[in-house]
Formats: C-alpha cells, structure tokens, sequence
C-alpha cells in the first residue's frame, strides 16, 4: 500500500515515516510539507492513499480536500484537531479522520489504528468518473452554438502558463476577438508571464491589463498579480472596457477566475466563450455556470491533459462545462465556434 505524508511539522512527518515503516504492508511514497508539494507529488506517484493534516500551508484546506477526495478521487486520511474538523473534512473530501495527539501519544496502538484506517480507505474502488468528465466533441457540436462570439475568456492556475501558451499559439495570427486572461500568479512574476507568453506565442500579443483600456482584437489582456480583471463596460461597437479591481480575494484568490467570467457573462451573455484550463481548486466553476446560464459556451480541459483536473472538474461537476477536450484539441475548436 503506497502512502503520501503531508504534514508542516518536519518532527511529526519523521515520526509518522519510522513508524509507519515497521508495518510490511506499507510503503512511503512521498512526505512533503506544504499543498503545492503535495500537488506535485499527486502528479509523480501513484499513491494508494495519502495521510493529510488539516491546515496544511500553501493551499486552502477545503480546496485540496475537495480537489483530491472529490475530483482526483483520491483516499484522504485526515489528522484533525478535534471532532468537529474532523467530520467538516469527511463532509468536504476527505474518508477519514483521526485525532491528532500530542507528540507523546504517538504509540503502538495509534500508528495500529492509522493502519487500519488505510487499509479500509485504500480497499474502497474508486469510482470511475470518465463517463462525467468527458464528452466527446461530437455530441457537443450537436448543441446549438451557432452564436456571434465577441469576447474570449481564459482562466488557469497551476501548469497554466503551459497551457495557455498551447492553446493561443494554435489561434494563428489575426485572431477575431479580444482575449480576457486570468492566472493565478504570485506577486512579481506576472509581467515576467506576460513577457513569455508574448514571446513564445508570437502569433498574438500578450500585456498585463491596465485600467480603463479598451480591449482590442487579437490581443490578449492577462490579469496583474492580486488584481481581479473585469469587464466595467462594453461600447456600443462591442468593445469591452477593462477595469481593474481591489476587491476582497474571492476564495483567498486575487485575480480569480470567477470574477472575469461572471462579469463577461453578465455583459456577452450568449455572445461569450470561455475557456477554463488545468489548476488546483474550484475557481471558475461559478463563472462558467453563469456563462452558460446566460446562453454562452464553456470549454474545459480534460483531465488526460491537466497538470491538475481541480478547477476543471469543478466546473464539470456545477454544469458550467459545455464541452471538455484535451488540450491539443481547444484551439481549433475555438476556431471553429468562431468562424460559425
């Protein structure tokens, strides 16, 4: 049974390794400190359950329940503080929980009852999800999608830059609509992204966004590092004016994703297309839902091309996915809706 420890504590992390390493059936993976590490080792091994404390750093605790246990469908066993945080993680993701004790608790009998645990996590099967991830792109050209499409949005997060240089180096050049970007992106790295993607992508232009500025065909506005991007208002000729905001982090996230499609889907209504790309949590499910309860269209990545399936699993998951293809396939679908 292969394990993943994710603890902060480096003492607790070292007691739960030697221990746990007396018992023949089980295997340590991975021990890592904080979310993102534990992101990147999601990715790497193939782990039959992981061992989660509550309150990890780096990523916000319902988000990663939810993306793991719910989405990836991956056993969580969770040391929780009491009952109630306890019973909080089983009802967000989470199988499992034990209470975590004081470091001189940590005996026998209790490294005997994390075993037990998951053993009885690890046997439950994991229940396939492809039937509701994933529809093929023909059913979904089926759908009455014929509208005139004016603005195009994309949201990413964690292996967005990647992606997102993917999916515009396959518009070609002269593409037909201003292109909205939002990236979850640390504070001083976001005109180094822009920069990048400008060069890499050398199809289309790539700037940080500035308030007040008319958003202009064949140009993509990516949004500043804790700044949300929204739409202030569209001009008569269909031009979307930006504007950028301070308000509160939604989800603890500043630029989010959900604010640039809920106010694209409140201005194009059925004249929006959206594209909602690889990253850790649930942001931009809602925007996605209101786009197509506004009459626009979706497109999501599909978990065989994601560096993590959260964000568009979400959106799966809340009905906000009008179609979900593999990366490869995004550009020239987007193409196509276009033209139509």
């Amino acid at each position: 049974m292969k394990i993943m420890i994710a603890d902060a504590s480096a003492i607790v992390r070292t007691i739960l390794e030697q221990n746990l390493a007396e018992y023949p059936e089980i295997k340590i993976v991975s021990s890592v400190s904080n979310g993102t590490k534990l992101m990147n080792s999601v990715q790497n091994e193939n782990a039959d359950a992981v061992i989660i404390d509550l309150g990890l750093p780096g990523i916000e605790e319902l988000d990663i329940l939810h993306t793991l246990g719910k989405m990836m469908r991956l056993p969580l066993l969770v040391f929780a503080g009491d009952q109630a945080a306890g019973l909080k993680a089983t009802s967000s993701g989470a199988k499992e929980f034990i209470l975590k004790p004081a470091l001189s608790s940590y005996d026998k009998a209790f490294f005997d009852s994390i075993v037990e645990k998951l053993k009885k996590i690890s046997s439950v099967p994991r229940r396939s999800a492809k039937n509701t991830e994933k529809q093929s792109l023909e059913q979904a050209k089926n759908e009455k999608s014929r509208q005139a499409f004016k603005v195009l949005c994309i949201g990413a997060s964690t292996g967005g830059p990647s992606a997102v240089s993917e999916v515009l180096s396959g518009l070609g050049s002269n593409f037909p609509l201003p292109v909205l970007y939002t990236q979850h992106v640390e504070i001083g790295a976001d005109k180094n992204l822009a920069e990048w993607l400008s060069g890499t992508c050398r199809n289309i232009e790539v700037t940080l966004a500035k308030d007040g500025e008319e958003a202009k065909a064949g140009h993509v506005y990516m949004a500043p590092a804790d700044t949300h991007l929204v739409i202030d208002y569209v001009k008569p000729n269909g031009t979307p004016v930006l504007h950028l905001s301070n308000e509160a982090p939604e989800r603890f996230l500043r630029p989010a994703v959900n604010k640039l499609f809920r106010s694209a889907a409140q201005f194009y209504k059925k004249s929006c297309l959206a594209v909602l790309l690889t990253g850790m949590g649930m942001d931009g499910a809602d925007g996605c839902k209101e786009i197509c309860s506004n009459g626009g269209w979706t497109i999501v990545e599909d978990k065989s091309t994601c560096a993590v399936f959260g964000m568009p699993a979400a959106a799966i998951e809340a009905g906000g996915a009008r179609e979900v293809l593999p990366r490869g396939d995004i550009s020239a679908r987007i193409l196509e809706l276009v033209k139509k």
